[in-house]
C-alpha cells in the first residue's frame, strides 16, 4: 500500500515530481476531466479557513490549493518536499510562504496550526500513519485535518472501468501533456494500491484523530476525510 509498497525511494519520488513540476497543474487537469477544481473547492469548504488563521498545506506542490485560503484571509503556509515544486510555485505565486518540508519531520513547533490539509500527497509519504501523527503533532487541539485522496469508486461497474482507465488510459494521455509521462505509471499503480474510504478512517484514528468522516466525490473516485485533533 502506498508508496511503501511500492519500493519506491522517498529521493526517487522527489525528482519524479521534479520533473513534472512544470505542467503539474495541466497535466492534472486534463487526466481527472477537469475534476480537479471541484475536488478543491470541496476541500475549502471542509477546511473552513477563517480569517487570521494558520493552515498547513502539506504536498502542496505548486501552490495551487493553497489559494482558497489564502483567499478566506488565512496564513496558507504550503509544504512540500519536491524542490521543483517548491521552485515553480514560488515563480508563480511569490506571495505564498513556500516551505521545503517532510511530512514525517516537519519543520513547525507543536500546535502551530488551526488546520491542516494534504491533498492527493498521503499516499506517496513512505510511512501514512506517521505522518498523520505529525500532523496532529503541529495542530492545535481542536483543530481540523482535512485530506483529499483518490479512493475506491462506491459502485462496482463503475470501479471496473476506473481501474482499467487507471492502468490503461491515464499513462497513455499523460505521455500527450505531462513533461515526464512514465511517472504516472507509477501514480496510476499508487492509486490503484491505496487503501478505500473505511480503511483510511481507521488509519486516521489509530493516530489519535478524532470525530474521522469521509465524502465520497465523484462517485467514490476520491473522498475527502475530516478529523478533529485530541483536546487535553
Amino acid at each position: 500500500m502506498s508508496r511503501a509498497s511500492l519500493e519506491k525511494d522517498p529521493h526517487e519520488v522527489a525528482a519524479m515530481f521534479d520533473q513534472v513540476a512544470r505542467r503539474y497543474d495541466i497535466t492534472n487537469d486534463v487526466l481527472s476531466l477537469g475534476q480537479t477544481r471541484l475536488w478543491r473547492r470541496q476541500v475549502a469548504r471542509a477546511v473552513a479557513a477563517q480569517p487570521g488563521q494558520r493552515v498547513l498545506d502539506l504536498a502542496a506542490g505548486t501552490g495551487t490549493s493553497s489559494l482558497p485560503f489564502r483567499k478566506a484571509g488565512a496564513l496558507a503556509v504550503p509544504v512540500d518536499f519536491s524542490l521543483g515544486m517548491l521552485r515553480t510555485g514560488r515563480a508563480r505565486l511569490p506571495e505564498l510562504p513556500f516551505t521545503a518540508g517532510d511530512a514525517l519531520a516537519l519543520p513547525f513547533g507543536d500546535a502551530t496550526f488551526d488546520a491542516v490539509t494534504i491533498s492527493f500527497g498521503l499516499r506517496n509519504v513512505v510511512d501514512p500513519g506517521a505522518a498523520l501523527t505529525e500532523l496532529a503533532r503541529v495542530t492545535r487541539p481542536g483543530g481540523r485535518l482535512v485530506i483529499c485522496e483518490f479512493s475506491q469508486p462506491v459502485w462496482a461497474p463503475f470501479r471496473q472501468v476506473y481501474v482499467n482507465y487507471l492502468m490503461r488510459a491515464l499513462p497513455r494521455v499523460a505521455q500527450k501533456v505531462s513533461s515526464n509521462p512514465d511517472s504516472y505509471v507509477y501514480l496510476a499503480e499508487s492509486i490503484r494500491n491505496w487503501p478505500n474510504q473505511r480503511q483510511l478512517a481507521d488509519m486516521v484514528s489509530a493516530a489519535g484523530w478524532q470525530g474521522v468522516r469521509w465524502r465520497n466525490l465523484s462517485g467514490g473516485v476520491v473522498a475527502v476525510h475530516s478529523a478533529f485533533a485530541p483536546r487535553p
